[in-house]
């Protein structure tokens, strides 16, 4: 009997690398919030996750076999930056409400916490069963 280490990790390795960027891209909202004309931005998580998960690959399966041809994109960026609607628009033309930032970013580290735990419990139960507990 085989182990699918790529079935068992594919989905945690996901979720925690789009958590991670979406991470930055929460606290680059944050830190710009006072900035003028700063457009707050994020990304829809689970059509990302979706996407990453039904071809964890990304572009990696794409190279570039003539000079003459375009570069295939780079397989990192799995998922689209979007710039977020402000509730009520300031005067000076930023998008940042600090309210919203703090409560997605809290609600992203919960979740970056729960998919550590969860894959911290899948490389548990496979310890147990290679030691045979």
């Amino acid at each position: 009997m085989s182990i699918g280490f790529g079935q068992t990790f594919n989905l945690h390795e996901q979720a925690l690398y789009l958590q991670a960027r979406r991470t930055e891209l929460l606290s680059s909202n944050l830190a710009n919030s006072e900035t003028p004309h700063y457009k707050a931005k994020d990304f829809d998580f689970k059509a990302s996750l979706q996407a990453a998960v039904s071809n964890p690959l990304g572009n990696k399966l794409l190279k570039q076999t003539n000079s003459k041809h375009i570069q295939p994109e780079d397989s990192d960026y799995r998922f689209e930056v979007m710039y977020r609607m402000p509730y009520q628009a300031s005067l000076d033309g930023n998008t940042v409400e600090d309210q919203v930032e703090m409560s997605a970013f809290n609600d992203n580290a919960i979740r970056y916490m729960a998919s550590l735990r969860f894959l911290n419990g899948k490389i548990s139960t496979l310890m147990s069963a290679i030691r045979g507990d």
